[in-house]
């Protein structure tokens, strides 16, 4: 389910008591207005303690997320995107497919400039698993940092 970003309506979630959603499906992302809609900035959301399921074994999987985005006419609202992002605890997934799957839908729903996605996944089986996903190529002038997360060394 999503919030229509064209809606005049308040967001579902900012200053009320809110249950995690039970799945990424029934999440709903809500978008308001940009303020600065005019001007070309990047907005970026960090999530070190992102948890999903392996969808072969159900043990849990760990990553740390980094989202980066141009904002167009809307901007997403952050207690439903830690909602949303909340649901993926008990959502069996391979590591791309979550990672591609929540850029994506934040992209085809509020539509930014443009959109990119880190996963950095702790390993699963001896292996560290990194996914990245963007929508297309940058904005020319758009400033953008290092997403800032070490590759993962282990314990050496």
């Amino acid at each position: 389910m999503t919030n229509d970003p064209s809606s005049p309506s308040a967001p579902k979630f900012l200053g009320q008591v809110s249950a995690m959603p039970s799945s990424p499906e029934e999440a709903i992302l809500d978008y308001v207005p940009n303020p600065r809609a005019g001007e070309l900035y990047l907005t970026r959301f960090a999530v070190p303690e992102f948890t999903s399921l392996c969808p072969v074994t159900g043990q849990p999987d760990f990553a740390h997320l980094v989202i980066d985005y141009a904002p167009a006419e809307t901007i997403v609202e952050s207690k439903s995107l830690k909602l949303f992002l909340g649901s993926f605890r008990n959502h069996a997934a391979f590591h791309e497919d979550c990672t591609v799957g929540i850029g994506k839908r934040l992209f085809d729903e509020m539509k930014p400039k443009w959109l990119r996605i880190g996963g950095y996944w702790y390993p699963r089986g001896g292996i560290p698993i990194d996914v990245f996903w963007q929508s297309d190529e940058p904005p020319k002038g758009l400033w953008i940092p290092d997403q800032g997360v070490a590759s993962y060394r282990g314990r050496g």
